[in-house]
C-alpha cells in the first residue's frame, strides 16, 4: 500500500497541477467574454477571442516543438504557467481591447508550448503500464473543470467581480507551476537550442515527422482520424447556441440547463472510466467510447424536444472520457517520446488552419442551408468515421499496436 502511494505520488502532483489549471482556464473562459462584451457591447468582438487560439497554433506550432524535444520539459511548464499567470493578471488592468487581444496572443503562444510539453512530460513521467489508469483520472479532473469552473465564475461573479474571477484563475496557474517545480526532471541533458531555431533544423524537423508518420502508417491514421472527428465535433459545437435556440426551440433557460446536464454526463463518464478502465482495452475504449460520442451527437442533430437533445448530449458527454483515455494511452504508447513534441504541435499546426477554414465554412453554410441539414450531415460523417476507426483498431494483425505491457 504504502510502496502504491509512493509511485502515485508525482503522477497525484502532476493531475493537481494540471486540474488547478484547467480550472482556472473555465473562470476566465467566463470573466474575459464577460469582460470584453462589457468594454465593447460588440458580439464579433468576443467571436473574435475564439480565433485568437486557432491563429496563434498557426503561426507557433510549426516551430514550438522543436523547441520542446530539445529542451528541459519541466522548466518550460513552470515558465509558460508563470508566463500565463502575468498575462492573465494583467489584462483587467488594460485600457484597450487591442492590448488585451495583444495579451491574449502571449499567453495562447505560451498554452501551445505548454500542451504538447505536457503531453511529452506525461509520456516520460508516467510508465506503460499505469498511463491508462493515469489518463481515466485526468479525464475526470477536466471534466470537473468543465462543471465546478463556471460555476465558480459565477459565484466570484456575484460576490466578487470580473477582476476577481480573473485574478483567480492567475493564481491557479502560480500554484500549478509551484506543484511542477517539486516534480522530477525526465531530462537527462539540456542543449543549446539557440541553432535549433534556423529554418534548416526546423526543415528537418518537419521532414522527421513526415518520415515517422510514413512509417508508422496505422499509428498516423489513427492518429488523424481522431483529429478530423475533433474538428467535425468542434464545427458542431460552433453552432450550437444557434442550433439549440432557433432549431430546437430550447429557451436561455433550457440551453442553461442543458449544459449542466451535459456536465453531470462528463463526469459520470469521467468517474466511470477510473474503475473500469483496467477492465477494458485500448482498443474497447477507443472503439466504444469514438461510437457513442458519435451517436450523442446523432440524437442531438435529429432533436425536436429539450428531452431528447439531452439524452444525446448526457450519451457524448459521458462516453467523452472513454474515447478520450483510449486515444491519449495509444497515442503515448506508440510515438517516440524524443520526437513526440514535434508530431504534436506540427499535427495541431495542420488541425488548427484546417479549422479556422472549416468553421468559416460552416458558418456560411449554416446561412445558405438549413442549420438542421448541416448538423445532421456532420454528425453522420462522423458516425461513419467512427466505424472506421473501429474496423481499424479491430484488425489482428494490429494487436501489438495496442499493447499494455510494461516497456522493457
Amino acid at each position: 500500500m504504502n510502496q502504491s502511494l509512493k509511485e502515485w505520488k508525482f503522477p497525484a502532483m502532476l493531475l493537481t497541477g494540471l486540474g488547478l489549471s484547467s480550472l482556472g482556464d473555465f473562470i476566465y473562459l467566463v470573466a474575459i467574454n464577460l469582460l470584453v462584451l462589457k468594454m465593447t457591447g460588440s458580439a464579433a468582438a468576443v467571436a473574435a477571442l475564439w480565433v485568437v487560439g486557432p491563429i496563434t497554433s498557426i503561426f507557433v506550432n510549426g516551430w514550438s516543438g522543436s523547441i520542446i524535444d530539445r529542451s528541459n520539459k519541466k522548466k518550460i511548464m513552470i515558465i509558460t504557467d508563470i508566463v500565463r499567470a502575468v498575462a492573465v493578471a494583467i489584462i483587467p488592468l488594460l485600457p484597450s481591447i487591442w492590448m488585451i487581444y495583444a495579451l491574449l496572443f502571449v499567453i495562447s503562444v505560451a498554452k501551445s508550448f505548454f500542451n504538447p510539453t505536457s503531453t511529452t512530460y506525461i509520456t516520460a513521467l508516467i510508465p506503460k503500464e499505469k498511463r491508462k489508469t493515469f489518463n481515466s483520472i485526468r479525464s475526470l479532473v477536466s471534466s470537473g473543470a468543465f462543471i465546478t469552473g463556471p460555476a465558480i465564475a459565477g459565484v466570484l461573479l456575484i460576490v466578487g467581480s470580473l477582476e476577481i474571477a480573473i485574478y483567480s484563475n492567475a493564481i491557479s496557474f502560480v500554484i500549478s507551476a509551484i506543484l511542477i517545480a517539486f516534480l522530477p526532471n525526465i531530462d537527462s541533458n539540456q542543449n543549446d537550442i539557440t541553432e535549433k531555431l534556423q529554418l534548416k533544423n526546423l526543415l528537418e524537423d518537419w521532414q522527421v515527422v513526415i518520415r515517422f508518420g510514413k512509417e508508422a502508417l496505422f499509428v498516423m491514421t489513427i492518429y488523424s482520424s481522431f483529429v478530423i472527428f475533433d474538428i467535425f465535433t468542434m464545427a458542431m459545437d460552433s453552432q450550437e447556441v444557434v442550433f439549440t435556440q432557433r432549431v430546437i426551440g430550447l429557451t436561455e433557460v433550457e440551453y442553461s440547463l442543458l449544459m449542466s446536464v451535459t456536465g453531470i454526463g462528463y463526469a459520470a463518464g469521467g468517474l466511470l472510466v477510473i474503475f473500469i478502465s483496467r477492465f477494458l482495452s485500448i482498443r474497447a475504449l477507443i472503439g466504444t467510447g469514438l461510437f457513442m460520442l458519435a451517436a450523442g451527437y446523432f440524437i442531438y442533430s435529429l432533436s425536436t424536444s429539450f428531452t431528447m437533445a439531452a439524452t444525446g448530449f448526457i450519451i457524448l458527454g459521458f462516453f467523452f472520457a472513454f474515447s478520450n483515455t483510449g486515444f491519449t494511452t495509444f497515442y503515448q504508447n506508440n510515438v517516440p517520446v524524443e520526437i513526440m513534441g514535434r508530431v504534436t504541435s506540427i499535427v495541431s499546426v495542420l488541425q488548427s488552419a484546417v479549422s479556422v477554414v472549416f468553421l468559416l465554412f460552416i458558418g456560411i453554410m449554416g446561412d445558405l442551408l438549413p442549420l438542421r441539414y448541416t448538423i445532421v450531415t456532420l454528425s453522420i460523417i462522423s458516425v461513419v468515421l467512427a466505424v472506421f476507426v473501429i474496423i481499424l483498431v479491430s484488425q489482428p494483425t494490429k494487436k501489438v499496436y495496442f499493447s499494455e505491457e510494461k516497456a522493457g
